[in-house]
């Protein structure tokens, strides 16, 4: 949602900007008259401001006094980073949860939707759009009779379905592809059914979203904007550059030999042409002038002095040329003495890319982050503090968290670091580094837990929600690198790792769903997918890990199923989120595989059915419920079936 906690505060337009373009929109929705189409696109290559766009023409519409009816019906803003936003998965309930809100008529129906078919939360998004908002306008009769409200859907092209993301990377692509076609399906489809809503989509200009929108079946009842060419984008920068710049100012103290007051009509003006009417680069260089703790006159005469030497070539390339040489600026900018560290923190960030719940803040995250790498405590905020401009520093640590879970105040600048990793003359980033250094680190702490271990202290949590997402990411460099890790991965108690992640998580695991998939393939599974050594290390080495991660897994369900812990535990093991869903996939690769133990799990099953029976039953619908939806229902429930019928318990 567009006020939610999670984008405090919202990105919104500057004051005096991007007018021409939310007066655009409003004519298109027309308020009380409905447009001819319905549906309006909004694109522009990344940094034009459009989240900031549609935040904008939210609050603004939202806070009109001059109707009687709210004329944003819902919002949905899609983010890459965010886990609740990143996959189309919440898409049609937080939208039907919103126009319940904004059209209190619908809410009786939608509830009595849900309560009819409590599963409907977990059907296909198709089956979700119909129960949940089309048969509940239906339901409400004449619809001419009711204002038409609007629905912004901002960052389709952040939306990357991380909820089935792929191990293979080209495979990643294909799915963050479908993904978004079938956001845009889904709105089609609502469109279709003449409901009293109009879509104001924004987006990146994404080949296979504007091919989509541009085929016949969007032609019709699509309007398209490009947010570049509406407007004057160079009076938009000059307005934000100069109330900036004013900010700054103000906070100065005047120097002896100040003439004229700073900045200066010519400074002023230099830096407006800098942008090239880009927004992205004036907010980084306003950031970056603007830092605390350093001169902004200095900060900003370097800025343009540097602008001098660039070639003819580059002075006169495409904005985003500028702007990564920007980039390049501000990394400058970083003391010598302080590059390293400040390299390796980067690699760190980019090597597990979200992983931090967006509660926890960039302060909290790094002081995880220099834990698990071995730096001092500190160090890591520290060696990028000159990068304040692009990474977002503000202090969290004084019960005020920072709630964006993005390290990145722009996604413009984790591509830059990904496509050019050689940032400067012998400054080079190195992801594969991060990713071991970090995989190094949670093994490390992986191996300090058994059972009784009390898990207070977050780099603990971090390494035992992480290592198997690392591990995946993990690239050997040689033969002896893969060797060192397999040893590191024996020494764990992963059976006590597990147990610990199903008891302090309420969510599935993230360390063990990654465990579970392919666990009895042989070259598919987590400890050897992707490892391109594989096949000139010690075979049996490799089995030894890959029966020490199955036998782990075991350990940890016998574990759960023991009568005495589950009847201490039982209200903690029935909840749905984390131990049925993780019965469901495993019991459905048991009863599959057949793999050795699978006779010890059918009598642990067995025996807690004959001990613990009302329990048992819980469990088994908890189970039953979790594995609805997925292949692996009717293995379930014939594993179930085989349980009952087991007669020979010891």
């Amino acid at each position: 949602m567009h006020d939610s906690e999670e984008r405090y505060p919202p990105p919104l337009c500057h004051p005096g900007t991007c007018e021409a373009v939310i007066a655009r929109i409003e004519e298109w929705y027309g308020f009380e008259i409905p447009p001819k189409k319905k549906i309006m696109w909004v694109y522009a290559p990344a940094g034009y401001g459009k989240t900031a766009v549609a935040g904008t023409v939210s609050k603004k519409l939202e806070i009109r006094t001059d109707l009687d009816f709210n004329p944003i019906g819902a919002t949905f803003f899609f983010w890459r980073t965010s886990p609740e936003r990143n996959s189309p998965m919440r898409f049609i309930i937080t939208l039907a949860y919103q126009l319940a809100m904004s059209i209190p008529e619908l809410t009786p129906h939608i509830e009595t939707a849900v309560k009819r078919n409590p599963m409907i939360l977990n059907k296909a998004l198709e089956a979700q759009l119909m129960k949940l908002i089309v048969e509940p306008f239906k339901s409400l009769g004449e619809l001419d009779d009711i204002p038409h409200r609007l629905i912004v859907v901002d960052g389709l092209d952040e939306c990357i379905n991380s909820d089935q993301e792929s191990r293979v990377e080209k495979q990643y692509a294909e799915d963050q592809e479908h993904a978004q076609i079938r956001v845009l399906d889904l709105i089609l489809t609502l469109q279709s059914h003449h409901l009293p809503l109009c879509f104001l989509i924004f987006s990146r200009p994404e080949p296979w979203i504007k091919q989509h929108i541009e085929s016949w079946s969007f032609q019709a009842v699509t309007e398209m904007l490009n947010l570049y060419k509406v407007g004057d984008h160079m009076k938009d920068v000059e307005t934000f550059v100069r109330n900036e710049l004013a900010r700054i100012a103000e906070s100065l103290d005047p120097q002896p030999d100040d003439k004229d007051e700073w900045p200066g009509e010519n400074l002023v003006q230099r830096l407006v042409r800098r942008t090239d009417g880009h927004i992205l680069y004036a907010a980084t260089a306003i950031r970056h002038i603007g830092i605390p703790y350093e001169d902004p006159r200095q900060r900003l005469q370097d800025l343009l002095e540097w602008h001098l030497h660039l070639t003819p070539a580059l002075s006169h390339s495409t904005s985003f040329s500028s702007l990564h040489e920007l980039y390049r600026q501000i990394i400058r900018s970083c003391p010598l003495g302080n590059r390293d560290a400040m390299v390796e923190v980067l690699e760190d960030i980019l090597a597990p890319p979200d992983v931090f719940e967006s509660h926890v803040g960039v302060h909290r995250a790094l002081d995880i982050l220099d834990r698990i790498s071995c730096r001092m405590p500190g160090r890591g905020i520290k060696a990028i503090r000159s990068l304040h401009a692009v990474i977002r520093l503000v202090n969290d640590q004084d019960g005020s968290p920072n709630h964006e879970p993005e390290f990145f105040y722009h996604s413009s600048f984790h591509e830059f670091l990904r496509k050019h990793p050689r940032l400067l003359p012998g400054v080079t980033i190195d992801v594969q580094k991060g990713v071991r250094r970090l995989l190094v680190g949670c093994l490390k702490s992986l191996s300090s837990i058994n059972l009784n271990s009390r898990l207070d202290e977050e780099h603990l949590k971090f390494a035992l929600s992480k290592w198997a997402y690392l591990w995946l990411e993990w690239k050997p460099f040689n033969e002896p690198e893969y060797s060192s890790e397999l040893t590191a991965l024996l020494a764990v108690d992963l059976t006590a790792c597990f147990i610990q992640e199903l008891s302090s998580n309420s969510q599935f695991p993230s360390s063990l769903r990654l465990c579970l998939e392919d666990l009895y393939h042989p070259t598919a599974n987590l400890i050897v997918d992707g490892k391109r050594f594989l096949w000139s290390i010690h075979t049996s080495f490799v089995e030894d890990a890959v029966l020490h991660l199955r036998s782990s897994i075991l350990g940890a369900l016998l574990h759960v199923l023991d009568s005495d812990y589950f009847g201490r535990n039982h209200q903690h093991l029935l909840r749905p989120d984390a131990l049925p869903a993780f019965m469901a996939i495993y019991m459905a690769q048991l009863y599959e595989n057949r793999p050795p133990g699978f006779e010890i799990a059918v009598q642990a099953f067995r025996r807690l059915q004959l001990e613990q029976g009302e329990l048992y039953e819980q469990l088994e619908w908890g189970v039953v419920c979790s594995a609805r939806g997925g292949e692996g229902l009717s293995l379930v429930e014939s594993m179930f079936k085989l349980v009952s019928r087991y007669q020979s318990v010891k």
